[in-house]
């Protein structure tokens, strides 16, 4: 089942439950995948859904971090419960060790020696594991490996 399939469904399922909050981060997901399509003039992949979702994502995390930093409990709520349904349709994530193992792997393949490899080992990675990690854990383990 595709992306788009999946929240169709979850989007009538929530409409008859009247879960308001799920249906419109629904809307909102769904939106944003066909405005990507409309952008691109052609159905999106499977990846390219994942990129759509991704970017959702950091989005809700950056916005949650705002918020918790000004004080706005009743926006931290509101970004957190989006969050929980954006990760939702998120793959499995990796765990640090997995990522950690993914990190030497690569730094043997591009044949990295010091932090000035970083941006090889960045674009040889990240394709790796997009959508399964958080970039800003990518970059943090990959620096660890090089220094």
């Amino acid at each position: 089942m595709s992306l788009l399939e999946r929240l169709n469904n979850d989007m009538k399922q929530a409409m008859k439950n009247k879960e308001k909050d799920k249906l419109s981060v629904i809307r909102m997901l769904k939106a944003s995948i066909q405005n990507e399509a409309l952008k691109q003039r052609q159905d999106l992949t499977d990846d390219e859904e994942l990129t759509v979702l991704s970017r959702e994502l950091k989005q809700r995390k950056d916005s949650l971090q705002e918020f918790e930093n000004a004080g706005r409990s009743d926006l931290v709520d509101k970004v957190r419960t989006e969050l929980v349904y954006v990760e939702a349709y998120m793959p499995q994530q990796l765990s640090e060790e997995d990522i950690s193992k993914i990190v030497n792997e690569t730094i043997l393949e591009v044949n990295a020696t010091s932090k000035a490899d970083m941006g090889r080992v960045m674009g040889a990675l990240m394709p790796k594991v997009k959508g399964k990690a958080d970039g800003s854990l990518v970059n943090k383990l990959v620096q660890q490996h090089l220094s």
